[in-house]
């Protein structure tokens, strides 16, 4: 007996339904799984957990994490991580970039007394710039180095001025604004072009006026490295570079009551190399170092 042609695609249909699922649904996971417990790959497939020395997890070695206190100030015996633009730091369900470029030089400061849509009060939004300044000053504060970068202000702001001219573009100068350091500060400049600098007034335009970022006299390299001040692309680095591991030493040393060569050689221990040998860079695992510093010079010992 022949079927009727609808009711025949529909039982092919059907078993190619059946035939997808027994392939796709149940054997390729399993094949997956069982790839999975390879030596070699087992440790990333069960998400490369790192345990403490009492076996309790505490993280991944493949997702950075935040070695702060309860009010997000760092740790002074921990080595820091790099900062993290995922959620809020490190949230492996918000990973992202901040998508900040080199343009992104001004600020837009709060209004106070504004609010947004939702209530909340108006916390204006940073820079690029300002975010960098901000994290070298802080770095260079809390690990003792030099903490100026080029085209930061001495507070930790981006130096950038709003410059206007009497001819919009052209002719000398009227008025000049430090357009991220907002009123009461004193300008990191006192003149630019025969005319005072002003602090910015939360609130004001001052689209009319030329951005001007401002050097200064920062070493050309900073002694913060590039790492310590901008999160990397997904916000989940659990690497920092040698040399922001070289600068945080001598603080780890001292808050736990050690030398700096013992601090020295556990980060030698725990720096990767080149992946292949010519592979990006070599790099240091935050969370492995502490834990072993937790475990071989723990603080006050």
């Amino acid at each position: 007996m022949r079927l009727p042609t609808w009711l025949a695609q529909h039982l092919a249909a059907f078993r190619a339904v059946l035939v997808f699922t027994a392939l796709l649904g149940l054997a390729y996971p399993l094949v997956m799984v069982g790839v999975g417990q390879i030596p070699g790959l087992h440790d990333r497939a069960e998400g490369s957990l790192v345990r403490s020395a009492d076996g309790a997890v505490v993280g991944s070695g493949l997702i950075g994490q935040s070695f702060t206190d309860a009010d997000g100030n760092p740790i002074p015996r921990y080595f820091q991580s790099r900062p993290s633009a995922a959620g809020d730091g490190y949230d492996p369900t918000a990973t992202a970039a901040s998508n900040l470029g080199p343009e992104s030089v001004e600020d837009t400061l709060p209004v106070p007394g504004a609010v947004d849509a939702e209530g909340n009060p108006d916390e204006g939004t940073q820079s690029l710039l300002t975010q960098v300044c901000a994290r070298s000053k802080a770095a260079g504060e809390l690990d003792g180095v030099d903490g100026r970068r080029p085209f930061c202000t001495p507070d930790g702001f981006g130096a950038v001025l709003r410059v206007f001219h009497r001819d919009g573009l052209t002719g000398p100068v009227t008025r000049a604004v430090s357009v991220n350091q907002p009123c009461p500060a004193t300008p990191f400049l006192a003149s630019f072009g025969g005319v005072p600098v002003e602090c910015a007034v939360p609130g004001q335009d001052y689209s009319g006026g030329l951005i001007t970022p401002i050097r200064g006299d920062a070493p050309a390299e900073p002694a913060v490295p590039a790492d310590a001040v901008t999160a990397s692309g997904s916000g989940l680095d659990p690497h920092i570079s040698p040399a922001y591991a070289s600068i945080q030493v001598a603080r780890v040393a001292r808050e736990r009551h050690t030398s700096p060569d013992q601090v020295r050689r556990l980060v030698e221990e725990h720096t990767d190399g080149r992946g292949l040998g010519f592979l990006g860079e070599p790099r240091v695992n935050v969370l492995e170092l502490n834990l072993a510093l937790d475990r071989e010079l723990p603080a006050g010992g």
